[in-house]
């Protein structure tokens, strides 16, 4: 389905100042075009904590990150384009099979969108559970995207810590973070696994200073000691056993280059 198969229009100048009234004026566009798109990044974190975001992990989100099907590419290019932002032609043409990026001139402000699969450091298949909710990828693989950076800065950290303090570790989605969505992908590869090793660690040593009452402390290391021993327990394939032999003699993660403007979603 096109927005030219429809009633529906959207008003290019309409781009909302907040970017969360943004977020779900496109959102709602997306539902009514029946697109298989969904948030990831830090306006996903705060949708999905809602009323449960603590208060020290609140912060200013500049641009959405959207993941896509590459069914639906074409209907969210058309559908970004109406609701009134710029193409990045060069880049498009070069990475659309994979990635686009649309600009907000106005406000200053950028869409990144990932086609059927995640890749930075390492490659996340995030479409296979795509439209598990209705707005935002599920809890598991938003916090997947972002335990996956190989240099954490205090952004990513501050997220990270945002959805152990909002979603309990569990076997399911609601409210939670799913452990056997988690599990399964990293008893497939050594390499997220190491990554997801090293930033539990990182995230447990950086708790100490953090500056939240014992209580809060005490939940985030609880969630992160469950999903360290639960990903560390999980039975491991052939594929993973053979590249644990390398170990870290051989580097296991990408460097993503950097294409975008000032980012901060």
């Amino acid at each position: 389905m096109s927005l030219h198969d429809t009633d529906m229009t959207l008003d290019p100048t309409a781009i909302e100042p907040d970017l969360e009234r943004e977020a779900r004026r496109l959102l709602s566009a997306i539902e009514r075009e029946g697109l298989d798109a969904r948030l990831i990044g830090g306006m996903a974190i705060l949708l999905l904590a809602g009323p449960r975001l603590h208060p020290r992990f609140a912060r200013e989100i500049q641009d959405l990150d959207f993941v896509i099907t590459k069914k639906h590419r074409r209907g969210t290019e058309q559908l970004l384009t109406a609701a009134g932002y710029v193409p990045e032609t060069q880049f498009n043409a070069l990475n659309g099979a994979r990635r686009l990026l649309f600009f907000d001139e106005t406000h200053g402000r950028q869409i990144d969108v990932f086609v059927d699969r995640f890749e930075m450091c390492h490659e996340l298949p995030l479409t296979e559970r795509l439209t598990r909710l209705p707005q935002t990828l599920p809890a598991a693989e938003v916090l997947m995207t972002k335990l996956q950076i190989v240099q954490l800065n205090a952004k990513d950290r501050s997220d990270l810590y945002a959805i152990l303090h909002s979603h309990e570790v569990a076997d399911h989605d609601e409210q939670a973070i799913n452990l056997e969505r988690i599990t399964a992908l990293t008893a497939e590869d050594w390499g997220l696994q190491r990554t997801f090793e090293i930033n539990l660690d990182r995230l447990s040593a950086a708790l100490a200073d953090a500056a939240l009452d014992d209580e809060s402390r005490d939940v985030i290391a609880g969630r992160i000691e469950v999903l360290a021993a639960a990903i560390e327990a999980a039975p491991k394939s052939r594929r993973w056993k053979l590249r644990a032999r390398v170990g870290e003699r051989k580097r296991w993660y990408e460097e993503p280059e950097e294409v975008d403007r000032d980012r901060d979603g």
